[in-house]
């Protein structure tokens, strides 16, 4: 079945190669990645052109999360019904690369947060409660973005793992192991791209939240 988790990175990367950021900017004549931090997600779209772009951006990014996991759900659902969890799970991480690291934008893309939303949504959505919770307990009272956004990621990994263990994830036994790597890996692909964001944190310079309230 390599071929089968090759085919889904695939799936996961051509879908996530679409940059709403980018895009949505573009038709606004407006270069996201000249402003602000520079990155083309959904945190500097709000800081550089509003509510209005951060939502359409965050959709636009979760949803082609949601769409290459469907399309490998259906396509493997029959076939592998005790592996299409994990196949999903590659797809969603192809998403996470194509979003971070777009070929033709020199690799230098999102950071894949809101991606990792539409992978919690359409994986596992009984995992969606806990790391919305999360996110807000830890956005509300700092007004950091990255410290909500990292702990989403670490929670979907802790409760992969404890469902896992549990028996609760629909997956066979065989590949309970992978599926914790693959998780494992998409949130350290998180911690990396917010590298910076962590060292601001702990030096104390982390800009706080603060959305334009207008658009370009």
């Amino acid at each position: 079945m390599i071929e089968i988790r090759i085919i889904c990175l695939v799936i996961g990367y051509a879908l996530g190669l679409f940059q709403t950021g980018v895009i949505y900017g573009k038709l606004h004549h407006f270069d996201l990645r000249k402003h602000g931090s520079g990155n083309s997600g959904m945190t500097n779209s709000l800081r550089t052109m509003g509510w209005k772009a951060g939502i359409i951006v965050f959709l636009g990014d979760s949803l082609k999360a949601v769409l290459a996991i469907v399309i490998v759900w259906i396509a493997f659902k029959d076939r592998y019904p005790e592996a299409v969890k994990m196949f999903e799970l590659y797809a969603g991480l192809g998403v996470i690369l194509g979003n971070n690291f777009p070929f033709y934008l020199k690799f230098k893309g999102g950071k894949g947060i809101a991606a990792t939303v539409g992978i919690v949504f359409s994986t596992f959505v009984s995992m969606v409660p806990i790391s919305a919770v999360l996110f807000f307990a830890g956005v509300i009272p700092t007004g950091f973005i990255s410290v909500g956004s990292l702990l989403i990621c670490s929670s979907y990994f802790a409760q992969i793992i404890v469902f896992g263990q549990l028996g609760l994830l629909g997956i066979g036994s065989a590949f309970l192991a992978e599926t914790y790597i693959i998780a494992g890996i998409m949130t350290a692909i998180a911690f990396i791209r917010h590298k910076e964001n962590i060292k601001r944190l702990i030096h104390g310079t982390e800009n706080k939240f603060r959305p334009k309230k207008n658009e370009e």
